[in-house]
């Protein structure tokens, strides 16, 4: 097992490495102690205290927002479908921080105050009265939260994998032991004062991934020029992706075609969206002291969505101007290759690498630290939203117990990280776009409308609300196993049921992503349902929607 990239032995520079890396988990251990050091009970380590700092919050979020999926995932995704994935990180910023912000976070924060809320379950659960809803939206989020920090974890091993030839098994193992660590102990603290250093170097590898990539190239309009003169390579090197609406890397795939819905239904809407229901992020809004934190937030969370994606798309396209440059190295004799080519067609190593082959030694291991701490932040929070998830909304509303969950809580980090590490195991090479995809479309078909209706709809039922949490699960679960051709062709259920991969295999149903459908199913049971069933006491919703 080796920790040095592919370089000659007069390139290599291990003493710097070294340092960074000592330096770097010195400072890690250093917030992790001071997030230990100041929680003291149950809600300084589900939310921090309520008493996080707007730039420690927007760092937080951002960096539990963007991860190795995005960077590595995404960014591979980018090497293969072009510029047009960077509408998504228009959508990140517009949707993701801007709305997400300005109308989910102020009510969140002041509702969640009200009802003495600590986590996202319990934040419905108290909203519409009932611990049994809490539970419910408790399992969910453990039981596909391990998909997402699965795919995150094998993001940074294939990452480690690539770069710095570490073996695949360690890698997962070294990310996954190290998150631990500071999680279990340190808590909703530890995880955001970790998450602030982490989002500021992910700022500034990402920008100098770009700049050292158009240095490479030999400017910015060169580069975007040389990538569109290379349309004409798509029909000739990948007919089958041509055939499926590839039409070149700085263009959209042709409108309706089976690359045009991916691309749209699947990266841009389901994760563009998706993004507002996520139980990791909606709790960050309430660990701020007021509004007015908030908005100092936003302009640094969108900041940090724009340096981060915008650069891993961009390089991820404009890889293929490189792979198509250069020699991959005296053993392989290959030349003129497009990225996904060079990546023997696995996406996830398209960005990996593009960095090793591609930057020199030392700027290599700076951006060895921008890797790292995008897959731990993100980690890290998925760990901590699983733990709670299990220990403060599971186990103590089914035991009835008043008593502090801080225990079980972190025995609950412990399983999750056990599962996702299982899950990543065993989950196909290419997944990590792909894996982000499911877990935010399903997020936003089961929660989002729930959640919208929580902080705006004043009529909204229990009833309704159970109705639709549970139609939208049902409704992305059936796209998954007998509609969407990837998963249910991978899965086989459809195939052993009915004989054939999918149910509908005119187009384009067999590449809508089920995000597209069970988000109206979900929004339409539940303004169904609430209009027929028994509201809310009145002085309960008087109380949930006064304004302090």
């Amino acid at each position: 097992m080796s920790f040095l990239p592919l370089a000659t032995a007069s390139s290599m520079h291990t003493p710097v490495l070294g340092t960074l890396i000592v330096f770097y988990i010195l400072a890690i251990g250093f917030l992790g102690w001071k997030g230990w050091k100041k929680t003291t009970n149950q809600k300084d380590y589900l939310l921090a205290g309520r008493s996080v700092h707007p730039f420690v919050m927007a760092m937080s979020y951002g960096a539990a927002f963007i991860s190795t999926s995005a960077l590595v995932g995404f960014g591979g995704i980018a090497g293969q479908f072009g510029l047009g994935l960077l509408w998504l990180v228009f959508m990140n910023i517009a949707i993701g921080i801007f709305i997400a912000f300005v109308f989910f976070g102020y009510r969140t924060r002041r509702m969640g105050q009200m009802l003495n809320a600590n986590t996202f379950p319990e934040f419905i659960g108290k909203r519409f009265r009932s611990n049994n809803l809490k539970i419910l939206i408790s399992i969910i989020i453990f039981t596909f939260i391990p998909l997402y920090s699965s795919v995150v974890l094998i993001g940074g091993a294939r990452f480690l994998e690539e770069v710095m030839m570490i073996d695949y098994s360690w890698s997962l193992a070294i990310f996954a032991t190290v998150v631990a660590i500071y999680v279990i102990f340190g808590g909703l603290k530890g995880v955001m004062y970790v998450d602030a250093l982490m989002g500021s170097v992910m700022i500034g590898g990402m920008m100098l991934l770009l700049v050292m990539c158009f240095v490479k190239l030999g400017g910015v309009s060169s580069a975007f020029q040389e990538l569109t003169n290379m349309a004409p390579l798509v029909k000739e090197r990948l007919p089958e992706a041509y055939a499926l609406g590839h039409r070149g890397w700085t263009v959209m795939p042709e409108t309706n075609s089976v690359w045009w819905w991916t691309l749209v239904s699947s990266l841009m809407l389901g994760v563009g969206i998706g993004a507002l229901a996520q139980p990791q992020l909606a709790v960050r809004f309430m660990t701020v002291k007021s509004s007015r934190e908030l908005n100092r937030a936003v302009l640094v969370g969108g900041i940090f969505i724009l340096f981060t994606v915008g650069s891993a798309y961009t390089v991820g396209a404009l890889s293929n101007v490189f792979f198509y440059r250069t020699d991959l190295g005296i053993a392989s004799g290959f030349r003129n290759l497009l990225a996904i080519e060079a990546a023997g067609g696995n996406p996830d190593k398209i960005i990996p690498m593009f960095i090793r082959e591609a930057l020199p030694p030392v700027v290599l291991y700076l951006f060895s630290l921008t890797m790292l701490s995008a897959a731990m932040s993100t980690m890290s929070s998925l760990f901590h939203v699983t733990g709670s998830s299990l220990g403060h909304d599971f186990f103590r509303t089914v035991t009835n117990t008043r008593k502090d969950s801080m225990l079980i809580t972190r025995l609950g980090v412990i399983f999750g990280i056990m599962i996702s590490l299982v899950v990543a195991i065993i989950l196909p090479a290419g997944i990590v776009a792909r894996g982000t995809a499911i877990f935010f479309g399903v997020c936003a078909s089961a929660f989002l409308p729930a959640y919208c209706a929580a902080l705006y709809w004043k009529k909204a039922t229990l009833a309704g609300v159970w109705a639709s949490i549970i139609s939208g699960v049902a409704a992305s679960l059936f796209g998954l196993i007998f509609l969407h051709r990837k998963e249910a062709a991978g899965l086989g259920i459809c195939q052993a049921i009915f004989g054939k991969s999918e149910l509908i295999s005119a187009h384009p149903w067999p590449f809508v992503d089920p995000f597209i459908y069970a988000l109206p199913i979900s929004v339409i049971v539940l303004i169904a349902v609430s209009c027929f069933t028994e509201k809310l006491p009145q002085r309960h919703i008087t109380r949930c929607f006064k304004k302090k």
